[in-house]
């Protein structure tokens, strides 16, 4: 297979399965917020650890087929996430509050594009850039 039909299809998986975390992070978020009433960024930011979980999990075995240290790897994403969610919370609470009054599904939805995004490209050169379909390699 081409290296540019590879990429497309690891793109494409990407998506997909950004597509159901974000699936995930919105029902999420909605019990939290609607049923549970907790506050918007403690709702916010339990229904991103969820959805980051599951999408890593995802991604590392199916998209990036990395047989890389999974606790490196997680610690990876923890950094992008160390500098991710506080930005978005701060944001989000700006959007959202008596400043802006923007809706919180609307701030929501255009956070996780920007999440998808950057997530993307981190994921691809700096969590597995070394390590992209090294699983089916080692015989796992």
């Amino acid at each position: 297979m081409t290296s540019k039909r590879k990429e497309l299809i690891r793109t494409l998986k990407f998506v997909l399965f950004s597509i159901s975390a974000g699936i995930i992070q919105i029902v999420s978020f909605a019990l939290f917020e609607e049923l549970m009433h907790l506050t918007h960024w403690l709702s916010y930011l339990l229904a991103l650890t969820l959805s980051v979980v599951w999408n890593f999990t995802l991604n590392r075995n199916f998209t990036f087929c990395s047989a890389n240290n999974i606790p490196l790897a997680m610690a990876k994403v923890a950094l992008f996430y160390l500098v991710f969610t506080p930005l978005s919370t701060w944001w989000t609470a700006v959007l959202t509050g008596n400043g802006f009054g923007w809706n919180e599904y609307l701030v929501l939805i255009l956070t996780m594009l920007t999440n998808f995004v950057t997530e993307y490209l981190y994921d691809r050169f700096i969590v597995f850039g070394n390590s992209l379909d090294t699983k089916n390699k080692k015989g796992m």
